[in-house]
């Protein structure tokens, strides 16, 4: 290979329109994406101890150097997947009221644990978790943290609109937001929410945030 030449990590070198960095790999963004789609259905098919490297790649349409080119183990894999959940949440509902804030919250959330793939990885790497620290961590950050940056949006909002009062415990009052939901969607894993259910929780908790 000639000094300074630069190839693409994922196919045949081929000409670059811009000059990468001499003796770059060019890791291609769509086969990154790919890979982390692949790790999520993976993970939903066998669970985090049955998944293997060799079969995200397959499931991906890639060789497995092209997973390992990016992550150098499966846990760095998932690491990285889990934590990237934390920079995908909704913007903070500003619906001019507590309850119909609290309503719209929870609607989506509901949804997203839900969904078939949410609904299988989240307790199987809840129980990984148990057992490796690092695993603890970024689950922590992509479920809580995420959930807590919009839940105290909706306290800050309703602070401000006079519906509860400045000094508020906010950890008490995020588990107050939070806990309900996750308890009967992660935790129990109702496979149905009772009809009328998200409206009776919007209008309860908004009650015991007023009350603090």
């Amino acid at each position: 290979m000639l000094v300074g030449m630069t190839t693409n990590a994922d196919e045949p070198a081929a000409p670059a329109r811009r000059r990468a960095p001499a003796g770059a790999a060019v890791l291609r963004e769509d086969v990154t994406e790919a890979i982390r789609a692949a790790v999520f259905e993976e993970l939903a098919a066998v669970g985090y101890a049955r998944m293997s490297i060799e079969g995200i790649a397959r499931r991906a349409g890639v060789g497995k150097t092209a997973v390992y080119r990016r992550w150098r183990s499966k846990l760095h894999l998932v690491l990285d997947v889990v934590s990237a959940m934390a920079v995908l949440g909704f913007p903070v509902p500003d619906t001019g009221s507590l309850e119909s804030d609290l309503r719209l919250l929870y609607e989506v959330t509901s949804r997203a644990l839900r969904h078939p793939v949410a609904s299988q990885i989240i307790p199987d790497l809840q129980a990984e978790a148990a057992r490796n620290p690092e695993i603890a961590e970024a689950l922590q950050k992509a479920v809580r943290d995420g959930q807590d940056s919009v839940a105290s949006g909706i306290v800050a909002a309703a602070q401000r609109r006079g519906e509860v009062r400045p000094g508020v415990d906010t950890d008490l009052a995020l588990d107050l937001i939070s806990g309900p939901l996750y308890w009967r969607s992660v935790v129990i894993r109702s496979p149905k929410l009772p009809k009328g259910y998200l409206e009776q929780l919007a209008r309860a908790a908004a009650g015991a945030l007023k009350a603090l």
